[in-house]
């Protein structure tokens, strides 16, 4: 059977917070090296022997960065799963089996995979990937377990037997039952990787969540193809029960096997992980961007915007970005998580959005926004345009700084170039195009008792929104 990577990239990583955000999330970031933790991901898969090019599981609100990121390394996925919701792991990793096999024509062998983590042995990577292939083709359910090497509350564990027999899964613990597991010495942290092949792990769901499977396999069969991507049935997802594949699948089945590897694993979970893995200046600090330091020792100081100075700190993060900073202790990484939760109740668009948002055409930045106006930057790629649009409680007036607009206004067509302007009336339907070579740059200034993205609404557009 072939291996066939699956790369989960559907995570928001809220405690990577301000960087990290719900259009945005880590998996996108370059936070190790010069590719995102996606790119890394896809290279480490498709560099393995015998393997298919990968099946990736993104949000459909990420589809076209997640492109764009393939596109910048050089690479093509084995096809694109759109998630229109999230539910956890179990229904993506079934709708991803049923997908492969419909691939392929048979049973494969599943190497799932999170798109988020740090992997810095990539030889012992390969070891263990064609050990578990070898144990998934005996019909196991294999886990990749990662030897602790100091207390962690920040990961689930694997309580190990003999060989490769799995006796417990253990939720994230506290400091001092960390403590006990690291010193018994037969407990794994749960790295979130597997190995299976699709049949056994489709026996396997569809008798200990049959609601799961029932759900999903509608979600497929009412699934569609839409160019590079595949867009799962966003009514039968829906319905699906939201659970982890540990707690669906792997905690009830006596068919799991734990492998015990050492890759150099860091799930860059939180800021204290990013910290352990970066590299440290004398005074064992981490630094990124324009900062000064006077007396701080053992932090991570990031500035994205502007300049960022700190005196007498120890043991401490600081990272500011256009919209906003974060400051902890560092034995308090794990609690940022709380500050995206409370975000989200209080309605405020900082969980969600950075200040520059991404889409498929460019980017739009916010450079300031008060009680009825709105300032913002736009980026339109070569060769790109907008949809054909119309607000309802805005008009907007578009000044050009760098190239060549196409501006369809009502019935009539014209260019804009550079140092001119032009003024959209509310209500006028309306379309900007980028004819040219460079990428076009323009100021937008919005006037309107409201100005949400959500004003918008669509009559044609390249992208199927």
């Amino acid at each position: 059977m072939i291996i066939q990577p699956v790369i989960l990239a559907g995570g928001t990583g809220s405690r990577l917070w301000p960087m990290s955000r719900e259009l945005y999330p880590k998996q996108l970031l370059n936070l190790v090296g010069e590719d995102s933790l996606l790119q890394a991901t896809i290279k480490r898969a498709v560099s393995l022997s015998g393997t298919a090019p990968p099946l990736l599981v993104v949000g459909e609100e990420h589809r076209f960065i997640v492109k764009s990121q393939l596109e910048e390394i050089g690479l093509t996925a084995g096809a694109i799963m759109l998630e229109p919701c999230g539910r956890n792991t179990a229904p993506a990793i079934y709708a991803a089996a049923l997908y492969c096999q419909d691939m392929h024509a048979e049973p494969v062998i599943m190497l799932v995979l999170p798109a988020d983590h740090l992997i810095k042995n990539s030889a012992a990577f390969a070891e263990a990937v064609n050990e578990a292939a070898f144990l998934a083709r005996g019909g196991r359910l294999v886990t990749f377990g990662i030897q602790p090497d100091k207390a962690e509350t920040g990961y689930g564990y694997i309580e190990k037997g003999k060989g490769n027999e799995v006796l417990s899964f253990v939720e994230k613990p506290d400091m001092a039952t960390a403590r006990k597991y690291l010193a018994a010495g037969n407990f794994l942290w749960n790295s979130g990787m597997f190995a299976f092949s699709s049949e056994t792990l489709m026996t396997g769901m569809d008798e200990f969540c049959p609601e799961i499977t029932k759900t999903m396999r509608q979600a497929v069969d009412e699934g569609r193809e839409d160019g590079p991507f595949f867009r799962l049935a966003e009514q039968a997802m829906s319905l699906s029960p939201s659970d982890s594949i540990d707690y669906a699948l792997l905690e009830k089945s006596d068919q799991v096997a734990v492998l015990p590897v050492d890759l150099g694993w860091n799930d860059i979970g939180s800021w204290r992980a990013l910290y352990e893995v970066a590299s440290k200046n004398e005074d064992g600090n981490v630094t990124t961007g324009d900062v000064i330091l006077e007396d701080v020792k053992n932090s991570l100081i990031q500035s994205e915007h502007g300049l960022v100075a700190a005196v007498g700190l120890n043991d401490t993060i600081v990272i500011e970005t256009a919209d906003a900073v974060l400051v902890a202790p560092m034995d308090r990484a794990q609690d940022v998580k709380k500050v995206v939760e409370r975000l989200k109740r209080e309605k405020r668009e900082e969980y969600r959005l950075h200040r520059t948002v991404y889409r498929p055409w460019g980017s739009y930045t916010i450079l300031e926004e008060q009680t009825g106006f709105k300032i913002k930057r736009i980026t339109v790629l070569p060769g790109v345009k907008l949809s054909l649009q119309m607000h309802h409680h805005r008009s907007e007036h578009w000044v050009v700084v760098r190239g060549t607009a196409r501006v369809t206004c009502g019935e009539k067509v014209y260019l804009v170039l550079e140092n001119q302007s032009t003024y959209i009336p509310c209500g006028e339907k309306h379309r900007l195009e980028n004819p040219g070579v460079i990428p076009l740059e323009l100021i937008e200034v919005q006037n309107g008792p409201y100005l949400g993205e959500d004003d918008i609404v669509r009559f044609d557009d390249d992208f199927g929104r």
